[in-house]
């Protein structure tokens, strides 16, 4: 397995972060918008305030990959969520980061939405024991229940 290490998100890695989700391609494989500056500062700060969200950094090789996230959505629902870097795709980043959240993060069952058409990012769930719930117009639905 790829060799990546998870840390909590510090200010520092937020530059790193932001040009990451600006890489067009990027935003239409996950079918989420980038953010401007601003709003991507507002937000990642409202992150790091809350103590209930894990926010980890994925770090392969000494640099900042990407970043992996669990949060409470809604009454019951406690979601992933994950952005690689363009330039780290295809490296097995993405299925490292999500065993190593899944061995810190204890609470099932857990979801994640991913778009259709990103058919890399399916295999990856699926790859950690997710199963498909729900495929909608746009995006499906994954659950990992144990």
């Amino acid at each position: 397995m790829t060799k990546i290490t998870l840390r909590s998100v510090v200010q520092s890695d937020l530059p790193t972060l932001f040009q990451q989700q600006l890489d067009p391609e990027a935003v239409a494989i996950s079918a989420y918008p980038s953010k401007d500056k601003g709003e991507f500062m507002r937000h990642w700060e409202g992150i790091l305030r809350n103590k209930a969200i894990v926010a980890r950094t994925i770090i392969y090789k000494e640099k900042i990959a990407g970043h992996i996230l669990c949060w409470k959505e809604g009454k019951y629902e406690q979601r992933i969520g994950y952005w690689v870097g363009k330039q780290f795709w295809g490296r097995g980043i993405a299925n490292a980061a999500i065993s190593a959240l899944l061995l810190e993060v204890k609470i099932r069952p857990l979801f994640a939405e991913v778009a259709n058409h990103n058919i890399a990012s399916k295999r990856v769930l699926e790859k950690n024991g997710f199963e498909l719930l729900d495929e909608g117009a746009k995006v499906s639905m994954f659950k990992l229940a144990k």
